[in-house]
């Protein structure tokens, strides 16, 4: 699957898995598995060699993972719904108040429209929906060259540059 990382379309080898239903499923590769199922197996998962990833939806709370937060290669935050945003404010707490610096993943209902404030909440990659053009969606990042508040992404808000 392709998707966008650091503002280039690349090829993703992490296979998302919204639900187990066994264990074979997850049992090799990279694997993107619910935060329930993390919790549930945490300890059989931390014995393999693989690398670690899980998705938490904006039910859950982001303070579940900080016992776990350095044993994740990516954590994704799921939008159900293009008009569900309680994951910006997840991904926020990763990366200001958590300290979280590797891969953070938006997937779920994933448009271009979103990509800019997305990428300035602190998510360094997309999954767009499947009937999404990502050479389009690219272009999202460039749509605003003023920005009027601070961010995750560290740009300079315009009233300081005053």
């Amino acid at each position: 699957m392709r998707i966008i990382k650091d503002r280039q379309i690349v090829y993703d080898d992490w296979t998302l898995v919204r639900e187990v239903v066994t264990d074979d499923e997850v049992s090799s590769g990279k694997v993107i598995v619910p935060l329930a199922y993390w919790q549930q197996h945490r300890d059989v998962l931390l014995k393999t060699n693989e690398k670690h990833a899980i998705w938490i939806d904006g039910d859950n709370e982001t303070e579940a993972l900080l016992d776990d937060l350095s044993n994740f290669d990516l954590i994704a935050l799921d939008f159900p719904t293009f008009k569900d945003g309680r994951s910006y404010s997840h991904a926020r707490l990763l990366r200001q108040r958590y300290g979280f610096e590797k891969e953070l993943r938006a997937i779920g209902d994933i448009l271009r429209d979103q990509l800019f404030y997305l990428m300035r909440c602190g998510f360094n990659s997309f999954e767009l929906r499947q009937d999404k053009d990502a050479e389009d969606a690219l272009k999202a990042f460039n749509d605003f060259t003023v920005r009027y508040q601070a961010a995750a992404d560290d740009a300079v808000p315009v009233y300081k540059l005053r």
